[in-house]
């Protein structure tokens, strides 16, 4: 039944899509994050294919959504499960649901936890965005390019959103088309109907009738998450809604639980006050890694590539987090995993974070598998194979030694390391270049800049 009246605009957008949808063999994206826009994206694209005809229905439309894998764990099960439900459906119309991760090296934790980058701090500093969604995304898309030429991208970003996203939306905007190339991925166009979409006809049209997705799961309880109820799918009713009269409320964002680019998680704080208490933990953890981050003595003084700077205020800036507030931070992660009884960081990043750790100069090659078994009581898979480099008694009496003759013995710890890995080659240009690399980014700048420091205070 084709939709009118105040709905008439959805019609348009769905007689649209076929329009597009016929037009051409390029398989379609739609990137779906399990909110209310890409939840009315999906609705709509799926309604679209349903009623086409079978034979006409010749591509395949893929729903990708994008596990940071630190999403807010009631909104992540949400969205796997929104995906499982489409599959279930999809054959017929030709929709499959994907999920996408980013890569080991660049989790948050991988980053955080094995390499001490500090915690993203608004404004400017968001390396989190492009490594857990944007990356993950883009190599999605290449992927499916090499398969078929092309592909069109379809995103359910609205204008009503944001100043911010309006400005943005209309800057790649070309008039008189519906698709956009895509500004990075050659071979990728972008297609964006709900840009005129205001905020309470979203909610409108995702609350009519049953209240029911294409792919049968209900809007309701979607909305209660917005609303932050404290409801199960099952209980999905949110007493008496007048559909008329729907709030342009309940239009917080979804993210990431551990998200430090913002003073407070309001979306967290709303599913807390409205009874989901047991994620108080994650929003105390999250508060003391925003306070670890301002405290000076947490973090090195100089960046990992061994260069120090100056802040605009003419004060030198600090670097990655130190080794030991690393080991701290991961303490306080597992024992939150005891806490929920379910996994907040993977074995995979546990073996990239060992690994990591090692080359940083770990001696003892054992300080992540020993903090896991002193927490988990269970050893890592891996942990048989994890051999010191020397006994913890020669170890001890390097520290002595480093400190009786004032060098800095993370410095040495990193030159034995280097020794070790390059052992079996026999051109020593390799090492010599890797010690060049070791004293020069990581201690003589330092030195150096201190050495003219001290020359000007005098």
């Amino acid at each position: 039944m084709p939709y009118t009246g105040e709905f008439q605009v959805f019609e348009d957008i769905i007689q649209e899509m076929a329009l597009v949808y016929s037009h051409d063999k390029r398989p379609w994206l739609i990137g779906y994050s399990g909110g209310k826009d890409s939840t009315l994206l999906c609705c709509l694209a799926m309604e679209m294919l349903q009623r086409l005809a079978p034979q006409q229905r010749h591509k395949t439309v893929y729903i990708v959504s994008s596990d940071t894998m630190v999403e807010n764990p009631i909104v992540k099960n949400y969205m796997h499960r929104m995906s499982a439900m489409i599959n279930q459906v999809g054959n017929e119309l030709k929709v499959k649901a994907d999920i996408i991760y980013p890569e080991i090296a660049d989790t948050f934790w991988s980053k955080v936890i094995g390499l001490g980058y500090p915690t993203p701090e608004a404004p400017g500093f968001r390396w989190c965005t492009e490594r857990l969604k944007i990356h993950p995304m883009n190599k999605y898309t290449l992927d499916t390019i090499k398969t078929n030429g092309q592909v069109v991208l379809l995103l359910g970003v609205r204008k009503a959103e944001s100043t911010y996203r309006a400005n943005n939306i209309r800057s790649r905007e070309i008039e008189g088309k519906i698709l956009v190339p895509h500004t990075d991925i050659e071979g990728a166009h972008v297609y964006n109907p709900l840009t005129e979409i205001p905020n309470d006809l979203v909610w409108k049209f995702l609350l009519k009738g049953d209240s029911r997705t294409p792919w049968g799961s209900d809007n309701k309880y979607l909305f209660s998450l917005y609303q932050g109820e404290n409801l199960g799918e099952e209980q999905s009713v949110i007493g008496e809604i007048d559909k008329d009269k729907i709030p342009v409320t309940g239009n917080s964002r979804f993210g990431c639980w551990i998200c430090t680019m913002v003073k407070e998680d309001k979306s967290l704080k709303a599913f807390i006050n409205r009874g989901e208490t047991w994620l108080e933990p994650l929003r105390d953890f999250r508060n003391w890694l925003v306070e670890l981050r301002s405290t000076p003595t947490t973090r090195e003084n100089k960046r990992r590539n061994g260069q120090m700077y100056k802040k605009s205020d003419g004060e030198y800036g600090l670097g990655p987090f130190t080794m030991a507030s690393r080991i701290e931070i991961l303490r306080r992660l597992l024992q939150l995993e005891v806490t929920y009884n379910f996994e907040l960081i993977t074995l995979e990043e546990l073996k990239y974070i060992d690994k990591t750790w090692d080359d940083e100069g770990d001696l003892s090659r054992r300080t992540l598998v020993d903090l896991y078994y002193e927490i988990k009581g269970k050893h890592l898979p891996w942990d048989d194979y994890k051999v010191p480099v020397f006994p913890e008694e020669v170890v001890e009496e390097i520290k002595k030694q480093c400190e009786e003759n004032n060098v800095e013995f993370e410095l040495i710890s990193k030159l034995i390391v280097e020794i070790e890995s390059n052992k079996n080659y026999t051109k020593g240009s390799r090492v010599t270049k890797a010690f060049d690399k070791i004293i020069n980014q990581g201690w003589l700048h330092f030195d150096t800049i201190q050495r003219g420091l001290n020359h000007e205070d005098q």
